[in-house]
């Protein structure tokens, strides 16, 4: 209990804290600091341009309070087109192109950077960027394994970073009042956390054909061991579901409905402490992540877990109700159905408030507060990704030590934490 009410009064001081550090600028005359002036903007890049690349470049475009000035990314045709939309919205040639983000990075004008690369690139980008003074904005999921994650919170913390994780959900209100409901007792003490993801995909093509003359596929694989080009291997589906690339949506669409069952839960570690189950792996074709599955665990307070294909929810099972909720505003539900609209007072758990998830990391920024989906919150939900990943993959329970971060033996599960790098690629 005592655990218990300490974070909760933590977390009341840090909703506090940012909303002060956020609303100072509004008190201060705009003609004293000219908050929106050119010289005060803050200047962001971006590496990986494509599908949710472009959409999350638009949305930092269209902030008033940053300029996005360079683009990298191994696709020439990608890049061409991210600094062409941004060159027209800014009216004029600001923006430059890399094909190798490390000359961007190490620009010394540049204050952020969002990385939303596929899987295998989000820690080994995001490391660089620590290193060379940027905050950051990174898509989920974090890292193709948990030692890589382990590094990149080290050195998100050693480098006195802002770090932004790209679970968007935390930037909206149904989602941060469910939570708010859990940790405020409202439906006794939680008893099972059960999370629903929708399934991954087989198939592919497995037949190396040319590779396209606007790519420098070299590039695009990077720390991941080499591979022929094949028509399916840089799309969207070959970045999610080959497993040389990702672990699939154990953790590409996990991370949503398992960061907000971290959120939401008030146990230091938020990881369970043993996890088991089964899944489906494709045997045939190029993709070959987990497709299905069905994770069952516990955590250290003896709390179950739960964790299976299917829909997109998380749902929290007390003493005394139940809190459902999912990134729609219609799966948000609760057990006594009043429960949903009852009034969070003033003695109850506050989470911090953002209403914008890319201007969240720009606000953050600039007062040096926390984001809402920082770095410690990402290392947990994405542990709990890998490690049903290595239960699967094993047929074996795996034992967690959260305090180490380790495995408990089994020393082939423990050894499947790390992965190599292709050289010269390293941590």
């Amino acid at each position: 209990m005592k655990d218990k009410l300490t974070r909760r009064r933590f977390l009341k001081r840090a909703s506090v804290t940012a909303a002060a550090a956020v609303v100072l600028p509004t008190i201060v005359p705009s003609s004293v600091f000219g908050a929106n002036a050119p010289s005060n903007r803050i200047i962001m890049s971006h590496i990986g341009v494509g599908g949710q690349g472009s959409g999350l470049m638009r949305g930092f475009v269209g902030l008033k309070d940053s300029q996005s000035v360079a683009v990298a990314d191994p696709f020439k045709s990608r890049r061409q087109r991210a600094a062409d939309y941004i060159n027209k919205k800014y009216g004029g040639k600001v923006c430059k192109m890399y094909a190798d983000f490390r000359e961007m990075l190490a620009r010394d004008d540049i204050d952020g950077v969002v990385i939303a690369t596929p899987d295998h690139w989000h820690v080994p980008a995001a490391l660089e960027a620590a290193r060379t003074g940027k905050d950051m904005y990174v898509e989920k999921p974090l890292g193709l394994c948990v030692k890589w994650n382990i590094a990149l919170r080290e050195a998100i913390q050693r480098n006195g970073r802002m770090f932004q994780y790209g679970t968007q959900q935390r930037s909206s209100a149904h989602l941060r009042r469910a939570c708010e409901l859990v940790l405020s007792g409202r439906i006794g003490k939680v008893t099972k956390i059960e999370v629903h993801a929708p399934a991954g995909a087989s198939g592919g093509s497995t037949k190396p054909i040319p590779v396209p003359d606007d790519l420098d596929y070299n590039m695009w694989l990077g720390p991941a061991p080499w591979s022929p080009y094949t028509q399916h291997r840089c799309t969207n589906a070959g970045s999610w579901h080959v497993y040389d690339n990702s672990i699939g949506f154990l953790g590409g669409w996990g991370a949503h409905p398992l960061d907000i069952g971290v959120w939401g839960w008030d146990l230091e570690g938020a990881v369970p402490v043993e996890i088991e189950g089964t899944g489906r792996i494709p045997t045939e074709g190029l993709f070959s992540t987990v497709t299905h599955w069905n994770i069952r665990g516990r955590f250290a307070d003896g709390t179950e877990f739960k964790f299976i294909d299917g829909g997109d929810l998380t749902i929290f099972y007390g003493t005394k109700g139940t809190v459902q909720v999912g990134r729609s505003r219609g799966k948000f539900r609760t057990d006594p159905p009043s429960l949903a609209t009852s009034t969070i007072g003033p003695n109850d758990v506050h989470l911090p408030v953002s209403r914008h998830h890319q201007h969240n990391l720009i606000e953050a920024i600039k007062t040096r507060t926390q984001p809402v989906s920082n770095i410690v919150d990402a290392v947990r939900s994405d542990t709990i990704s890998h490690l049903s990943d290595i239960a699967i993959r094993t047929g074996r329970k795996i034992k967690w030590d959260p305090k180490k971060e380790q495995i408990i033996g089994d020393d082939q599960a423990a050894r499947m934490l790390d992965r190599a790098m292709r050289s010269p690629w390293r941590l």
